[in-house]
């Protein structure tokens, strides 16, 4: 199926592994000329040789004061316009329930805060275009214990919803896609490779971890013209490992 990606520009944030790398190169794939953000400027250039594309290289630290409109500026002034946005940079942040106000200042900026910069400083070139897409990479609605990356998550759900109807009058969707258990370093770190079979056998349907091209084949879809009608959605990708019936 041809998409109708080529020739479009796209951001993606925290590019330089797992998810948001898969992401990277998908869209590469499909013609996509990309600007990437990541802290770490070495994998972001051999994302770039992999992907055998030119890419606008965008090295920046996420949390930094005035990141998003630096990373905004950078990909405008390399690509000239942005039709896509991936918002895929964050991170899972569990707490006790002492937490400080500092550890929640920090989750929240770094899983909604930035994000949301991120995409207002786009927005006008979108509007003025009359197109754009917005896709965020957030998590999932179950939580079991206190962690302030669910909770910039379900910020992230509830702005994404407001959001899709101030602008789908402009040609504009917002999306959202919670990930379930995909492939990456932080898996691999967090989860050992028994804990990892034993709950692909009995906790996931599908029976397996997913991969970072299974969240990136839905992000190519809902980036493209063909999800035209698709906006204000939150889709997970995770085997059917979630109960929940949204």
């Amino acid at each position: 199926m041809d998409l109708g990606l080529s020739g479009k520009t796209a951001l993606v944030t925290g590019a330089s592994a797992g998810i948001g790398r898969g992401i990277a190169l998908a869209l590469a794939a499909e013609g996509v000329r990309l600007a990437v953000s990541a802290r770490r400027g070495d994998r972001l250039r051999a994302l770039e040789k992999e992907a055998g594309a030119k890419m606008a290289i965008i090295e920046c630290d996420f949390m930094q004061e005035g990141a998003a409109q630096r990373i905004a500026q950078a990909a405008l002034a390399a690509l000239g316009s942005v039709d896509i946005l991936v918002n895929n940079a964050g991170g899972s942040r569990p707490f006790k329930i002492d937490a400080s106000e500092a550890q929640w200042e920090e989750a929240l900026t770094l899983n909604f805060t930035r994000q949301r910069q991120l995409a207002h400083a786009l927005l006008d070139q979108m509007i003025a275009r009359k197109w754009g897409r917005i896709v965020n990479i957030t998590g999932k609605s179950e939580p079991e214990g206190v962690n302030g990356a669910f909770a910039a998550k379900a910020a992230m759900h509830a702005w994404a919803k407001g959001l899709s109807r101030e602008v789908g009058k402009h040609g504009i969707t917002v999306n959202s896609i919670p990930p379930g258990r995909i492939l990456s370093e932080q898996i691999e770190r967090n989860y050992t490779p028994e804990y990892r079979a034993w709950q692909s056998e009995h906790e996931i349907p599908v029976g397996e971890y997913g991969k970072p091209a299974d969240i990136a084949n839905l992000v190519c879809f809902l980036a493209s013209p063909r999800a035209r009608y698709i906006t204000g959605a939150v889709i997970p990708v995770d085997g059917g490992l979630r109960r929940y019936q949204f």
